[in-house]
């Protein structure tokens, strides 16, 4: 392959090795450092009822070395190297990733391809990480109002998929996973065939090849895995929770609607005007929310519009606000209004113009960073949807048209599709919010 010594800002070289595994390069030569991430195609969504958390779960447990590499090992070859490491699961995906100088890279992929079929899953070792997690459970969701009601609203916002639980499982399950499960799971998902590396930064694509052939080409392991989605569901009408909670100081206001992702869209242009509504409604201080419901009513403190449509499954619209009195009625009651203007009138040229100007100009910026180019790489083929979506960004969202913005607006955002949640202190009381 030839490649270029200036290569196009968008441009991805692509092989896929013997064994299955798919290997993606991003060159950015500004300065001499590599960002290599391995994604394995599972996540929380993957997961039923009694095993939640087990894809998180597994993820500590690659830090616990393997029969060539001990537990600490890793971590340390990686520290002399200069450089760090890290690990996130999602709920399409888990990952794992360094950041070295360029010529460290080999390093990396050594060590990747040795946890993705050696690791040592050991009882020991997984009672300390146990607890290691559910105190991580404890501190980001258990004591925190916003976390057990977003727990909440998603089992009610999410029915029948897996996205309906959290990503660090419930606690129960946690405390049922034993090491058997963990190889079962381990087994199952990772090989060479589930997974895709991604490296970018100052490198040449041949030479990347070469190293993933070396490294990851012998390698073995189950064939890609079905992750047996229940057929979706038709979002059942409109719900409403309210939860009362005696933490809270604030009264939060969420309306989700479900909505296609970048994945699951008949036209991937349906995401592009999703990803523009959001931006009409919360264009920072210029957005209709701020300037209607913060400026010139007061009836919101904090207020914001967003569509993530890096979703395996279908994804939410949400509008999110604190209602600095309490009464929610009058603030849902103005949100449902711009959702209806959304639906009846065209958006102005003008206004429309300046969202796409700043929906480019934030997707440039974040892409100035090699992590964020190879995040972008992996996050859209490990939903599904193809790194050529992020290519193509620039020239779809200048393509949109308010008509197409109007049309969006009344096919997914209605009422049959929204999931309505309120968190307010526990003094509260019953009476209407």
């Amino acid at each position: 392959m030839t490649t270029s010594s200036m290569p196009r800002i968008d441009a991805v070289d692509h092989i896929t090795l013997g064994n299955g595994l798919q290997v993606f390069v991003k060159q950015d030569h500004r300065a001499p450092i590599a960002v290599s991430q391995i994604w394995y195609r599972v996540g929380s969504s993957y997961e039923k009822r009694g095993r939640t958390g087990i894809s998180h779960l597994l993820e500590h447990m690659m830090f616990k070395g393997t029969e060539r590499y001990p537990e600490g090992r890793f971590s340390e070859i990686i520290s002399r190297q200069g450089s760090r490491e890290n690990a996130f699961t999602g709920r399409d995906f888990t990952a794992y990733f360094e950041i070295l100088a360029a010529d460290r890279l080999p390093v990396a992929l050594e060590l990747e391809a040795d946890r993705m079929t050696n690791l040592d899953i050991r009882a020991e070792a997984l009672s300390t990480e146990r607890g290691v997690v559910l105190e991580e459970r404890r501190l980001r969701t258990d004591d925190r109002p916003e976390g057990r009601f977003l727990e909440r609203y998603a089992a009610i916002a999410e029915p029948g998929t897996g996205y309906a639980h959290p990503i660090i499982g419930w606690a129960d399950d946690i405390n049922a996973i034993d090491e058997g499960d963990l190889i079962d799971w381990y087994q199952k998902w990772y090989s060479p065939a589930n997974a895709n590396l991604v490296v970018a930064g100052a490198v040449d694509p041949d030479e990347v090849f070469g190293l993933a052939q070396t490294y990851f080409g012998m390698l073995q392991g189950s064939p890609a895995a079905d992750p047996s989605d229940p057929p979706p569901l038709e979002p059942p009408g409109e719900r409403r929770l309210v939860h009362r909670d005696a933490q809270s100081r604030l009264t939060h206001l969420r309306l989700g609607y479900r909505v296609p992702s970048f994945a699951t869209a008949e036209n991937e242009d349906e995401g592009y005007a999703l990803m523009m509504l959001a931006g009409v409604l919360d264009g920072g201080e210029g957005g209709r929310l701020t300037e209607t419901l913060i400026r010139r009513s007061r009836k919101a403190t904090v207020i914001n519009a967003t569509y993530n449509g890096m979703t395996r499954l279908d994804a939410e619209f949400t509008i999110h606000a604190v209602c600095p009195d309490g009464h929610t009625d009058r603030l849902e009651e103005s949100l449902r209004s711009q959702i209806a203007r959304l639906r009846d009138e065209l958006i102005p040229d003008g206004e429309l113009q300046r969202t796409k100007s700043q929906l480019i100009a934030d997707h440039f910026f974040n892409m100035d960073d090699i992590f964020n180019q190879a995040m972008q790489v992996g996050m859209l083929e490990a939903i599904g949807a193809g790194w050529e979506t992020s290519s193509a960004f620039e020239h779809k969202v200048r393509s949109v048209t308010p008509a197409q913005l109007q049309e969006v607006a009344r096919r997914y955002l209605k009422p049959e599709r929204l999931m309505v949640g309120i968190l307010c202190p526990a003094d509260a009381g019953n009476e209407p919010l």
